[in-house]
């Protein structure tokens, strides 16, 4: 698969089958977010994977329970992802200004690795996260930077509705 046709596979999914997730499948994911490139090579990020159907469901109604009141799909999902922003090992005392970028690729690029197994994710920053990190033993000095979906989807690849190419750049200045 080229990586245009894999980009236009992968998607928001929030409808799940029953089908378990294979460990294998999901370190193959956790290869593909080792590989994200990140600012001075820090790699701030730790994956915690939730495949214990108990502990899942214990995640998701924390998920469900946010202010936004969305996310209520997560518990059909029958992996989460926590994907845990990590210190800055160069300077712990200092912060990573550029965590959440490094943080962002590697977990696109575990969702890139998904959508190409087959499988379905979707991204998700609303959610209670002190409960959570009380759950999954987050130390407090961390933060839960998102929470993924995963799981075979339930419904097709949908056509995605993108801003007309012209519309999002400009050569050499900035152009209304």
């Amino acid at each position: 698969m080229n990586f245009m046709d894999l980009a236009n596979i992968r998607q928001s999914d929030r409808t799940f089958t029953t089908q378990k997730v294979e460990r294998a499948e999901l370190l193959k994911c956790l290869q593909a977010a080792q590989t994200a490139p990140s600012a001075r090579n820090l790699q701030p990020w730790k994956f915690i994977i939730l495949d214990d159907p108990e502990l899942v469901q214990q995640a998701a109604a924390i998920i469900a329970e946010n202010k936004l009141g969305i996310n209520k799909f997560a518990q059909t999902a029958p992996v989460l992802v926590a994907v845990v922003e990590e210190p800055n090992s160069a300077a712990p005392d200092t912060p990573n200004k550029w965590a959440q970028f490094d943080l962002g690729s590697a977990t696109e690029h575990f969702c890139l690795q998904a959508a190409e197994l087959g499988l379905g994710t979707c991204i998700m920053g609303a959610f209670h996260e002190e409960k959570m990190k009380n759950l999954l033993h987050v130390p407090q000095d961390r933060r839960i930077f998102v929470m993924l979906a995963v799981g075979y989807p339930a419904e097709e690849t949908r056509t995605k509705t993108r801003k007309e190419l012209n519309a999002i750049h400009c050569f050499n200045q900035y152009e209304a």
